[in-house]
């Protein structure tokens, strides 16, 4: 990750937000495991952090949570100045995003809660604060219907725990300003995440219902007692999950296809989408999609040739074999 350590804010105008390379102080509203996450990635990053959270002793269970991140944030690298000593624990609500730049609110995912919570905050936060959602699920469209001030709410999704895992899904609402949307996938690139700026709202967002459809599917194996929960999971950590740690499906998919690459695999492979595979109704592979798939593993290849994407892939999964001491020893 770039180390990023953050400047005062210069003087501006009381309307207009910080630019994203001058935040220094960040409200997070909400510190279960997830808002938590969020205090000590903010933290390791060399920011000033208040947090609120209504429960009577969050503040001593949020100090624990980032003791137990730190050692793990040390090795990862801290940016200059990170310190736990940086957190602030506010009363109230309103004390706690008074002078922040930026908010990151990770309350339970209760929707009437969430639209309540937003609602306050648009109001209690200095005017032009880009206000980000944690919810792993409700569109911003749903959530930003009580606040007068919505075109600064944004979805900003992250995975657990968020000190580590780098993905963070950005996204407005219909009411969200384009330039909102646009500032927070900024910041969290400074932050040290990786974005994803989604084009448009889609329940759960995009990593959220791919988990999704796995875990399900894996229900019903259960349920059916077609597999047992040892076997799905080696099924995933000793096989496609393997490569998922640094190509995802599509490539991989791609890869099936030899030196035809996607547009073999799926002349090849497509009429098995109408197979029983999973209980999960298959798109109708038309033209129109069979081009998007192709076109979209052009583009992500990025110039590599097939040769240069196999060895990749091979060298990734020796490396995540070993990393994870799961690369036997050579025997004659």
């Amino acid at each position: 990750m770039p180390e990023i350590t953050p400047a005062p804010c210069a003087p501006c105008a009381p309307c207009v937000p910080c630019a994203p390379e001058d935040v220094r102080r960040i409200a997070c509203i909400g510190a279960g495991v997830i808002g938590g996450g969020w205090v000590a990635h903010f933290l390791a990053r060399g920011y000033d952090v208040t947090a609120w959270d209504p429960a009577g002793d969050a503040g001593e269970k949020l100090r624990r949570l980032v003791a137990a991140a730190w050692p793990a944030l040390e090795q990862i690298g801290l940016a200059d100045g990170a310190s736990p000593d940086r957190l602030t624990l506010a009363p109230a609500l309103a004390e706690a995003v008074a002078d922040a730049d930026f908010v990151q609110e990770s309350a339970p995912e209760n929707l009437e809660l969430k639209r309540s919570l937003l609602a306050e905050l648009a109001a209690a936060t200095r005017p032009g604060v880009v206000v980000a959602s944690s919810t792993s699920g409700y569109p911003m469209t749903e959530m930003q219907t009580a606040a007068g001030d919505a075109g600064r709410l944004v979805v900003g999704h992250p995975f657990n725990p968020p000190y580590l895992i780098p993905l963070v899904e950005v996204v407005g609402g219909e009411r969200t300003d384009r330039e909102a949307v646009a500032w927070a996938s900024r910041f969290y690139g400074l932050a040290g995440k990786s974005v994803i700026t989604m084009d448009r709202e889609l329940p759960g967002f995009i990593a959220n219902r791919l988990q999704e459809a796995l875990w399900r599917e894996a229900l019903h194996m259960v349920a059916n007692g077609e597999a047992s929960v040892e076997d799905i999971d080696a099924s995933i950590t000793e096989g496609p999950g393997l490569r998922w740690a640094f190509m995802g499906p599509c490539l991989t998919f791609a890869l099936a296809g030899g030196e035809g690459g996607m547009a073999h695999m799926l002349d090849h492979f497509g009429p098995s989408l109408k197979s029983p595979w999973t209980r999960l109704a298959a798109p109708e592979l038309d033209r129109e999609l069979r081009d998007a798939m192709v076109d979209g593993c052009a583009a992500a290849a990025g110039g590599r040739t097939y040769a240069d994407l196999v060895a990749e892939r091979d060298q990734g999964v020796i490396d995540v074999l070993r990393a994870t001491g799961r690369l036997g020893s050579t025997r004659r």
